[in-house]
């Protein structure tokens, strides 16, 4: 290469999609329990994104008739449940014995009995 120039990169299209990424989402978690990890691949977007999809879930779920469940997360170390945790991303490490090996929070939605 002369110049010290790159070579021009393909352009790279985003996927074909249906339905939108909270459709999707929305989908995959009528069908039972997952962690942000577990959504992340199943949506194809990164597991940062998911938290901020869920909150909006989360809001809207009832309008739609619909629950939205939060199991949370869990200390393997000392059993500590993080029950008052507001926020649905994984905590770093647990408040009790400092340890850093939680069980991810995880999510489903159920329609409401009418």
């Amino acid at each position: 290469m002369r110049g010290g120039m790159l070579p021009a990169m393909p352009e790279r299209q985003p996927p074909q999609r249906s339905e939108t990424i909270r459709d999707s989402i929305a989908r995959e978690l009528r069908g039972g329990w997952l962690s942000a990890r577990q959504l992340s691949s199943l949506v194809g977007i990164s597991e940062k994104a998911v938290p901020g999809h869920l909150e909006h879930l989360r809001k809207s779920a009832s309008g739609a008739g619909e629950t939205f469940e939060l199991e949370p997360a869990v200390c393997t170390k000392c059993d500590y449940e993080f029950d008052d945790r507001d926020r649905l991303s994984k905590p770093s490490r647990c408040p009790e014995c400092k340890g850093q090996r939680l069980e991810p929070p995880r999510f489903r939605m159920t329609m409401d009995s009418p």
